[in-house]
């Protein structure tokens, strides 16, 4: 009796021993499955470098052509006038290359002009062009500055109605072909390809192109080689010359642009008009944008105007109403849009127009040029929510300070100058005079390189 009283007790210590390690072992499965799992991670190696800057190279368009002046060729191009070219590249060497003008009877002046890298110190060189004519078919002013080829632009302006003679000039500076799709974008879409020989500069009638679109908005779309483009216009009312453009392609698609120096100047006495006009296109997207106009000397005053865009097909929207002098045209949209503003100038019954493209913003360095033959001003507007300093040097040397979202106008001579600013600002040269009106924002210079995230 008492040995079965000891088996017994030893089982009933086997059997709770058992159900407490039992009891363990879920109790352990069920908080490993709560824990976490141990992880491998790995960070990838990468590294920033700045890239070596590399040769400079800027295109100058030479001749303005005068299209249709033999009755027998309506489709001749022949040369008006040679601009008169500025080149500033201060001590460093530039070597210059013409380029061939087979469409114009006549044409010289094209080039590229190309300025080497020294000391791993990209080359700051700029030029521009400026020219006045006062012809039975061609009066008024233009002026441009030089341009690198790029590999893709926009050129939003032109008109291809009765009374229109603009002309794109497509200019290679490479030594290889290069293959552009002009893509149209206006009530009829259409798309024209041309091969642009390396050292050549082709011309193309817009109407050629466009047909008889008013308010074309074109891609141009290189392979192969990049390409400087460029639309001329010249423009005639009832048999009388009104004015003479040169414009350069803008780039690629923005949410939100800025204008900067856009003129509203009445062409004639008794004029309520202000001779503002800005054509926009949203490429790919229904959108509706919102077109806002201040003063460009910083008057906070603003007109605001709002459109809505059907994609791909270009509207316009004309500014009525505002002041006379010189506005910053601001643009945001939901989708990215182009644009650009025409504006007007007239003085003792005659007449001169030019379209204003957007300014990017900028830091860093910034060479530029300003041709003779109106007076210049420089436009400039802080891009950021901090006060900037922005450095002038050359012809007209000082020091500007910009508070957050602060403009400024400068009084600029003619001659090479170079820009400095450590923050990002949005910068643009206008010239103005009697008829005469031109300007166009500072881009980057061409050699600049940003620096880059390399990974393996």
């Amino acid at each position: 009796m008492k040995q079965r009283t000891i088996r017994l007790a030893a089982t009933g210590a086997r059997i709770a021993t058992g159900a407490a390690v039992a009891t363990a072992c879920v109790l352990g499965v069920a908080a490993a499955v709560a824990a976490p799992l141990p992880t491998v991670q790995n960070t990838a190696a990468s590294t920033t470098v700045t890239p070596m800057p590399g040769d400079s190279t800027i295109v100058c368009n030479g001749s303005f052509r005068a299209l249709g002046r033999d009755s027998s060729r309506a489709d001749l191009l022949v040369s008006a006038g040679l601009p008169r070219l500025r080149l500033d590249a201060g001590e460093q060497e530039t070597s210059t290359t013409p380029l061939q003008m087979p469409d114009v009877l006549g044409g010289e002046g094209a080039m590229s002009i190309t300025a080497a890298a020294t000391d791993r110190t990209a080359p700051l060189v700029s030029a521009s062009e400026s020219l006045r004519l006062d012809d039975e078919d061609l009066r008024g002013f233009v002026a441009a500055p030089c341009r690198e080829a790029t590999m893709g632009s926009w050129l939003v302006g032109g008109d291809g109605s009765t009374g229109s003679s603009d002309v794109i000039l497509l200019s290679n500076p490479s030594d290889v072909p290069a293959t552009v799709d002009l893509n149209v974008y206006g009530t009829q879409r259409a798309t024209t390809t041309r091969i642009v020989p390396p050292k050549t500069q082709v011309t193309l009638a817009l109407a050629s192109v466009a047909g008889a679109e008013p308010r074309p908005v074109i891609e141009v779309v290189p392979t192969g080689a990049p390409v400087r483009a460029s639309l001329q216009s010249a423009h005639v009312r009832t048999l009388e010359a009104v004015g003479i453009d040169l414009q350069d392609g803008t780039g690629g698609a923005q949410k939100r642009l800025r204008l900067l120096g856009v003129q509203s100047q009445p062409v004639a006495e008794g004029d309520d008009s202000s001779g503002i006009l800005v054509r926009i296109l949203a490429p790919s997207d229904d959108t509706t944008a919102t077109v806002r106009v201040r003063g460009a000397d910083g008057d906070s005053g603003s007109d605001e105007y709002t459109i809505d865009l059907i994609a791909g097909i270009p509207a316009e929207i004309s500014l009525t109403g505002i002041s006379a002098g010189a506005h910053d045209v601001e643009i945001d949209a939901s989708q990215p849009v182009v644009a650009a503003a025409r504006q007007t100038a007239g003085a003792d019954g005659r007449e001169d127009f030019s379209w204003m493209l957007p300014a990017p913003q900028l830091t860093g360095t910034v060479p530029f040029s300003v041709p003779s033959g109106a007076p210049a001003t420089l436009y400039l507007r802080n891009a950021e929510e901090n006060p900037v300093t922005v450095t002038l040097e050359g012809a007209d040397a000082r020091t500007i300070e910009l508070p957050a979202d602060g403009v400024a106008e400068v009084p600029l001579r003619a001659g090479g100058h170079r820009l400095r600013s450590e923050g990002a600002v949005h910068v643009a040269v206008g010239l103005l005079g009697d008829a005469a009106i031109a300007g166009w924002p500072l881009w980057a210079p061409p050699a600049t390189q940003q620096p880059i995230t390399v990974r393996p």
